[in-house]
C-alpha cells in the first residue's frame, strides 16, 4: 500500500470525524468525496484488496434489504464484509464505505464487499469497482425526472454493466426487462423466480411497466401476475419464455406476523409479512449460491434477521402501534397499500409525500397507483402530509376518498396516538423517511416521561 494512498484515507477520515462532530451526524459521504478528489483511482486501490469475492446489488426496487441480507448471511458465516450500510449508494458513499472500513494504518480488511449501487451511478461506479456478481432485482418507473421512462433506466443499466466483461448476472427471472436484458448482455447469468401466485389482487393491480415483448414489439401474454410487470410471461409471436429458474422459491406459506419457503431443498422462515421480500430472501440466497458459498447458517440467520432497515419501523407509544413504510414509485407503493391492508384491525394512515430532489421532483407517478383499495371499512382515517399533500389529497379526491391535510405532523401523530384507533400507518417518500423516524423517536420518548 503506497504512502500516497494511506495519506488519503487518514485525511478523509479525519475530515469525517470532524465534520460529525460540527454537523451532528450528517455528511456520510464526504470522506468519498475528498478521496476521489485527492486520488482518482482510490475505489480501484481499496476494492482490490477485498480477498474474495464483490457482490454489487441493484434495482428499482429492493436493493437496500438484497445487500442487507447478504451481508449479514455472509457475517453469520464469519466472514469479513465491507458494506455500504447507510444506502449511499451514489459513487461518493460507495467510495465512503471502503474508505470508513480502513483501520488508523489505511489498511483494508475484508474477505468480501456487498455495494448497493445506484442504477445511474453504476456507469461510474462499476468500470472502478469491477464486482465478480451483480444481482439485479427488477426494473421499474422511478423518479421520473431522474430516470425518465423504465426504457432509459433499461438501456443505462445495460451500459454499465457492459463496463464490468467479467462480472456474473443474477436476475429476477420473472421481470422481463431483467430477463430481456441479461440476454442482450455478454455476461453470464442465473435467474431467481416465484412460481406460485402468492399476491393479491392490491398487490397485483394494473400497473404494467412493460406489456410488449422487447425482442418483437408483440404483445405479451401471462399465464399469472405477481405484480408490475412480474410473472409466467410468454410472447405468441417470437417465441420469448420466461426461463426455467436457476433458483426458485416453493411451498411458500404467509403467515400472519411472517413466511416461509423452500430454496433447493432448504426450508427457511422469516419474520416479515410482506411478500415481497421472498424476492428479497430468494435474490440474496441465490446470490450467495451462485458464488458458491454453502451458508450453512443461512436459516438461522434470516429467520432473525429484521427487514425494516428504517423504512419499515415499528413503535409503541402509550399503547398506540405505528409503522412506517417506504414507498417511492407506483409498484412500491402499490405494495405498501396491500401490506398495510392485510392488518384488519381498524387504522388510521398517513401518506406524506415530498418533492425533493432525492424523492423526485415529479410526482405525476402517484395517478398510477391504485388507491381506491384504501377506501374500506378498517380504514377510520386517511391524513396526507409532506410539500405535496395537497397533490395527494386531490389524487384520492379522485377516488371519491376522503382525506384530511395536515401540516404539522408532530401534533398530527399526538392526536392519532390520543385520540384515534391506536393503530398507525405512516407511508412516506425518501426525505419523510428519516425525518419521521426520528420525530417517532422523539414521541416515544416524550410520552415515555410522560409515563414516568
Amino acid at each position: 500500500m503506497g504512502f500516497r494512498r494511506n495519506l488519503v484515507i487518514r485525511f478523509s477520515k479525519w475530515a469525517s470525524n470532524m465534520s460529525q462532530k460540527i454537523r451532528g451526524g450528517q455528511g456520510v459521504t464526504l470522506p468519498g468525496y475528498i478521496a476521489r478528489t485527492l486520488d482518482h483511482h482510490i475505489l480501484t486501490s481499496l476494492s482490490n484488496d477485498v480477498r474474495k469475492k464483490t457482490f454489487v446489488v441493484m434495482g428499482t426496487n429492493g436493493k437496500t434489504t438484497v445487500n442487507s441480507i447478504l451481508y449479514h448471511a455472509l457475517a453469520a458465516e464469519g466472514e469479513k464484509v465491507v458494506i455500504n450500510k447507510t444506502g449511499s449508494n451514489m459513487l461518493n458513499g460507495v467510495i465512503s464505505a471502503f474508505v470508513l472500513a480502513t483501520d488508523k494504518k489505511g489498511r483494508l480488511d475484508a474477505d468480501y464487499a456487498c455495494i448497493e449501487v445506484d442504477e445511474l451511478a453504476a456507469m461510474r461506479v462499476l468500470p472502478m469497482l469491477q464486482p465478480d456478481y451483480l444481482v439485479l432485482t427488477n426494473i421499474y418507473r422511478d423518479q421520473l425526472d431522474r430516470f425518465g421512462e423504465v426504457d432509459i433506466t433499461f438501456q443505462k443499466v445495460k451500459e454499465a454493466i457492459e463496463k464490468a466483461p467479467k462480472l456474473t448476472l443474477l436476475i429476477n427471472g420473472d421481470d422481463v426487462l431483467s430477463y430481456t436484458l441479461a440476454q442482450e448482455s455478454k455476461h453470464d447469468f442465473m435467474t431467481y423466480e416465484i412460481n406460485e401466485q402468492i399476491f393479491d389482487d392490491k398487490s397485483r393491480s394494473e400497473i404494467r411497466e412493460s406489456i410488449f415483448c422487447r425482442k418483437c414489439g408483440h404483445k405479451l401474454e401471462y399465464k399469472f401476475f405477481h405484480y408490475g410487470q412480474l410473472g409466467d410471461y410468454t410472447c405468441p409471436h417470437c417465441g420469448l419464455t420466461r426461463p426455467a429458474a436457476d433458483f426458485a422459491a416453493e411451498n411458500i406459506k404467509l403467515l400472519g406476523d411472517g413466511s416461509s419457503f423452500d430454496v433447493q431443498g432448504r426450508h427457511f422462515e422469516t419474520a416479515s409479512p410482506a411478500p415481497y421480500n421472498i424476492y428479497n430472501t430468494l435474490s440474496a440466497f441465490s446470490a450467495l449460491r451462485m458464488a458458491g458459498i454453502e451458508a450453512p447458517h443461512f436459516e438461522e440467520m434470516i429467520a432473525n434477521y429484521d427487514y425494516a432497515n428504517s423504512r419499515e419501523s415499528q413503535f409503541e407509544i402509550a399503547g398506540t402501534h405505528l409503522q412506517i413504510h417506504l414507498a417511492k414509485n407506483p409498484v412500491g407503493f402499490q405494495q405498501k397499500v396491500s401490506l398495510v391492508l392485510r392488518d384488519e384491525k381498524p387504522k388510521d394512515i398517513i401518506i406524506m409525500i415530498n418533492d425533493e430532489y432525492q424523492d423526485g421532483e415529479d410526482v405525476s407517478w402517484l395517478w398510477d397507483v391504485d388507491f381506491q383499495y384504501l377506501e374500506n371499512e378498517h380504514t377510520s382515517s386517511i391524513i396526507t402530509a409532506g410539500k405535496r399533500g395537497y397533490d395527494m389529497q386531490l389524487r384520492l379526491k379522485y377516488e371519491d376518498i376522503q382525506s384530511e391535510v395536515t401540516l404539522d405532523m408532530k401534533n398530527t401523530i399526538r392526536d392519532c396516538i390520543d385520540h384515534r384507533t391506536n393503530n398507525l400507518y405512516i407511508i412516506v417518500n425518501y426525505t419523510g423517511l428519516y425525518s419521521t423516524n426520528d420525530l417517532l423517536k422523539e414521541l416515544a420518548d416524550e410520552y415515555a416521561g410522560k409515563e414516568a
